[in-house]
């Protein structure tokens, strides 16, 4: 493939309203005013979603290819860590660090997963890991599949158009001969509880970053640099405490998800809002980031792949997601699900009128 070119991103990586104080924060092409463009992968979800590329590369530590995608009306594929390596991309955090896509289609999106998967002596979480062939039963359908809502802490304070697009989501794919059900899914509160933002990714974020930090604090973005400080005070006995937690729920949410080939929550609970009403204050800025990234931070405490598939819009014209979530290593049942569902829906093709930036 050719190279564009490179998007804006949020500084370190670190955010999931995707504001940037330093360079800008790229500008949600759904709306005459400015919106969250989502992060940190803003520039990507927003180069593919206005067309100016095909598709974009990304990295998700708690929701960075997938609030993009869904605020930005793209599709957004989070892998597995150990899936891509991550040889060559600048580092947040060593444990959830993983490389995804932002495309227009879920076809798009297997095919660009398909050329990056794959072991890499470069990046030992791959070793072991061996590729597989997506392409082979994409086009299979989901007929006997079997999908569930996961009704958790996914569903709290659901924006109304949020809600109703994801239960239609369900009729869709009873449609194409799924069984669609519910879960009681705790793990998923459980890992949230585990406050992977502070403990486990400002903690490494600051190990991986510690001389910029201390050295040049009052240059960098006031408050992507006030997150990640808090990593210096997370102590040792927390942070291997929370590693051993978090590989113990992974254990636990497979056991649960035994019967279940894959989950369906909203990737967002709240569709993009404007810059100017998230970006008022800290405290306002760390409220709304938190609830941007609740549901997709919790696919990577789990090591869960996850796709982002648009799937309707809300009153005012803005794209809503749906996430799909796999289990570990199978990235291709996800793919095969969100191409059936992008079959007899056409959200996805959907493109934004920018004739108001003429």
């Amino acid at each position: 493939m050719i190279l564009l070119g490179k998007t804006n991103t949020v500084q370190f990586a670190f955010s999931g309203v995707g504001i940037n104080h330093d360079h800008g924060t790229p500008h949600n092409p759904w709306s005459r005013e400015h919106h969250l463009p989502g992060g940190s992968s803003s520039g990507s979800g927003v180069a593919v979603a206005a067309g100016m590329a095909p598709m974009a590369l990304g990295t998700d530590t708690g929701g960075s290819v997938r609030v993009p995608a869904a605020l930005c009306g793209t599709v957004g594929l989070k892998t597995t860590v150990g899936r891509i390596s991550r040889a060559g991309v600048y580092p947040l955090s060593w444990t959830l660090d993983t490389v995804g896509c932002l495309t227009r289609s879920v076809e798009d999106a297997a095919v660009v997963y398909q050329c990056l998967q794959g072991p890499d002596v470069n990046d030992e979480s791959t070793l072991g890991v061996p590729a597989h062939d997506v392409m082979q039963d994409l086009k299979d359908g989901v007929r006997g599949m079997r999908l569930a809502f996961a009704e958790s802490v996914f569903q709290e304070d659901l924006h109304p158009d949020v809600e109703k697009a994801l239960r239609e989501c369900g009729r869709v794919f009873e449609d194409l001969g799924a069984r669609v059900g519910s879960i009681e899914f705790s793990e998923a509160r459980e890992a949230l509880n585990l406050n992977p933002g502070i403990v486990t990714i400002a903690a490494e974020g600051y190990t991986l970053n510690k001389n910029l930090l201390e050295a040049h604090f009052d240059e960098l973005d006031p408050v992507v640099a006030h997150r990640m400080i808090k990593g210096k005070d997370v102590q040792a006995g927390t942070y291997l405490e929370n590693s051993i937690a978090a590989r113990r729920l992974r254990s636990a949410a497979a056991n649960t998800l035994k019967d279940v080939d894959a989950l369906l929550v909203p990737t967002t609970p709240v569709p993009a809002q404007p810059v100017s009403a998230v970006d008022t204050d800290f405290d306002n800025y760390l409220d709304r980031n938190a609830l941007y990234l609740r549901n997709t931070c919790i696919g990577n405490v789990l090591n869960m792949c996850g796709l982002n598939l648009p799937c309707g819009f809300s009153g005012e014209g803005l794209p809503i997601g749906l996430l799909i979530y796999g289990k570990p290593f199978q990235e291709n049942v996800l793919l095969r699900t969100g191409y059936a569902f992008q079959q007899i829906t056409d959200w996805h093709l959907q493109m934004p009128d920018l004739s108001w930036t003429v």
